[in-house]
């Protein structure tokens, strides 16, 4: 019989708060995505997309320390920085008074806010590599 390989007991809450760190990013970046228009309908406006982005990241910062682990420290670090740069430039953009115009700006915009959570996708292959077969006990 081949068993699955699994989390550490160790690591199986730390990746339960890493889920639900992403599960509060991904709404986020949804939001955002939504403001570029498609075939049929106009974007969304972007204050709303960022007021639901900056939302969505405070949940994942509130939830960052439940995770932190030895063995995550590299990805934990890099997504904690990527929370910050995110923060930052949704900041940024709030504040101004006027939008990105035309769909290639607009979609530098987009592409501008997700990319600081780039770091997420590293981090959940790391909770994969340190997946293990669990022993026999007989």
């Amino acid at each position: 019989m081949i068993r699955r390989k699994e989390l550490p007991p160790e690591l199986q809450g730390a990746f339960r708060a890493f889920s639900a760190v992403v599960d509060a990013i991904e709404p986020a970046k949804a939001a955002v995505a939504d403001v570029l228009p498609g075939t049929r309908l106009p974007g969304r406006p972007l204050h709303d997309a960022l007021v639901e982005y900056r939302a969505g990241i405070e949940r994942a910062r509130a939830g960052m320390a439940a995770w932190r682990r030895p063995e995550l420290q590299e990805e934990w670090q890099q997504c904690a920085d990527g929370l910050e740069t995110a923060a930052d430039r949704a900041a940024t953009l709030f504040g101004r008074e006027d939008d990105p115009v035309g769909f290639e700006r607009l979609l530098g915009t987009v592409q501008g806010l997700i990319e600081p959570l780039d770091p997420f996708v590293a981090a959940a292959e790391r909770f994969r590599a340190l997946r293990t077969r669990p022993r026999r006990t007989n």
